[in-house]
Parts: C-alpha cells; structure tokens; sequence
C-alpha cells in the first residue's frame, strides 16, 4: 500500500506532503451469521516534519441486518483496506450486478472523512482483469459534494467548500474480496482566518493491492450489501458503535 497527502494552503500556496509506504494483512472471523474483519498495517509516514515507523488497526464487524459496525478505529492516516470509501466484501446479489454494469449508475455515498457530508455521483464499469493471479471485476467511482468542518489533522481550523472523490475499485470474482483500490479524494475549499477566506486545496491518495499472501477465507455474505448499485443510489449504512 502507498499514499500520499497533499496541502495547498493560500495564493500563492505553501505546499506540504506527505508519503506513506508500507503493508498490511487483512484477517476474517466468521462467527454464525456475522464476521470480524481485522486489518493491521505497519508503514512508513515521510514528512517534512520527519519520518515514523507506524503501526494502524481497524476492526469492522458485518451485521446480520447486512451493515457494518466498527469496532476499533487506530488508522488516524487512512491506509487500512477497511478504512476506504469502498466495501471490503460484498454480497452475492451486488456482486452480480457489478459484473453486469454497461452504464453509468447514481449513487450517494458519506465523507470518507466523517461528519454528515454526503457525496453523489456515478458507478461506471472499468477495464477488468486480474489482480495478483485472480481474475476480478472493476468499477469506477466518481462523486462530489459539499463540504463544512475542521480541517483534517488540524482541527482548530474550519473550511468550507467542496469534496471530490474519484478511483477504481477491484473485486475478485470468486468470494467478492475487494483486491485492489486506487483512490482520490480532492478539497477545494476557504479557510476562515481574520473575516478572510485563505484558498486551501488537499489532495489524498491512497493505492492498495492486494500480495500473493494467503487469502483471507470468505465470510458469509448472503446479507451483505455494503455498495448496491440501484438506479436510485444508496448505500448501506455503517453504524457506530
């Protein structure tokens, strides 16, 4: 897994960034009809602070009811493979729907970064193949919106403005793992500071893929539908715990 995040903040911008680069294992628990995902990363985060060696967590558990709860959340920088604007697994209905996408499909989806923002856009169908060996399908994603809050990491500071996420997602076609995940999410926004709004724009990539490690074994995921593609939108809620 890499990523990077990128600040632009006033005109002419004063630009910091920074790298991430590391791996990550992704475990399975199944447990009657629901399952424990359990993702540990260890990565590299390069700076112009500096660098660190960082250990992230993040459990999720599927529901019966098909939604998912988290559990524990120690990923502050974003990386895990469950700590992404996609599912982890989906259903075998979404699933069937996903390989048979021809056409650009609405959908809502709420901030990856939090908060109640909710960002509309388009599944379109993308060029498939196989990740590390297995065949899967991809799907692209696109969505924008409004936003309002704190600026990310730096919460005394409050923007306004608008959120932009784009990527490709990859699913396997045999037990519907997500395998692969490229990622973009944009902010254009104004920070308030003195009665003046500063021109800020962030940039946050992430790219995760999936090793020639030992799959994780299937959950059971006749209920899971964590990303359906109806015509009207929609995803299936992530509770809190």
């Amino acid at each position: 897994m890499t990523g990077q995040d990128v600040y632009e903040i006033g005109t002419p911008g004063t630009i910091s960034r920074v790298v991430y680069s590391g791996t990550q294992r992704l475990t399975v628990e199944r447990q009657g009809k629901q399952a424990t995902y359990d993702a540990q990363a260890r990565y590299r985060r390069s700076g112009d602070d500096g660098a660190s060696d960082v250990h992230a967590r993040f459990i999720q558990e599927l529901m019966p009811n098909g939604s998912f709860q988290d559990r524990l959340d120690e990923d502050p920088d974003f990386l895990t493979i469950l700590n992404q604007p996609f599912a982890v697994q989906l259903d075998p209905t979404t699933m069937r729907d996903l390989r048979a996408l021809r056409r650009p499909v609405p959908f809502d989806a709420t901030s990856p970064l939090g908060g109640e923002a909710v960002l509309r856009g388009y599944l379109r169908p993308a060029p498939s193949g196989p990740v590390d060996g297995r065949p899967a399908v991809a799907v692209r994603f696109e969505a924008e919106g409004p936003m309002t809050g704190p600026l990310p990491d730096r919460s005394e500071a409050v923007i306004s403005g608008r959120m932009r996420m784009d990527g490709s997602a990859y699913y396997a076609t045999q037990g519907a793992m997500l395998l692969a995940l490229d990622a973009t999410l944009t902010i254009v926004a104004g920070l308030r500071e003195d009665q003046h709004a500063i021109p800020v724009r962030i940039v946050y990539q992430r790219f995760i893929r999936a090793s020639n490690a030992v799959s994780p074994s299937p959950a059971p995921v006749s209920t899971l539908r964590p990303t359906p593609l109806p015509t009207d939108g929609g995803t299936a809620p992530r509770e809190t715990p």
